[in-house]
């Protein structure tokens, strides 16, 4: 196994440029729960085959994704909290995937975007050891 050398001031700030990109598609998702709760309840009947989620449920959830982002965010707990992540995107980018096989029917091509937003997050989870820079998790 070779070594590589890095600077941990490069290798922090990088993993601090991918957790805030990860955060800004994490936290519309989260408000997209309270601001449009019923797209919410087309995803989870949709993608998850749960009927009829009410605006209260996806409140609830959003609510439960809110103070998960956060944690994301700001590096509290943060293996939990980035595994909690990883398993949430990683469900969603493979429910999805129908959408990849029919890639230029309707948005199907915006679904792409999650393959290499997973890739980021299995990289914070597996340096989330030197992600410390704006971190509580130090």
């Amino acid at each position: 196994m070779s070594t590589v050398t890095i600077s941990k001031e490069k290798l922090e700030w990088s993993l601090l440029g991918l957790r805030l990109s990860v955060f800004i598609v994490l936290i519309m998702w989260t408000v997209d729960k309270f601001v449009n709760p019923s797209h919410s309840a087309t995803v989870m009947k949709v993608f998850y085959s749960i009927p009829d989620i009410s605006a209260s449920i996806a409140y609830i959830m959003g609510a439960l994704q809110l103070a998960l982002v956060l944690s994301f965010l700001v590096g509290f707990q943060r293996k939990w909290a980035t595994l909690i992540i990883l398993i949430m995107h990683l469900s969603s980018t493979l429910v999805s995937f129908g959408r990849y096989l029919d890639p230029w029917a309707g948005s199907n091509l915006l679904f792409y975007a999650a393959w290499p937003m997973l890739a980021a997050i299995v990289v914070l989870y597996l340096f989330r050891d030197y992600d410390n820079k704006f971190s509580l998790g130090k």
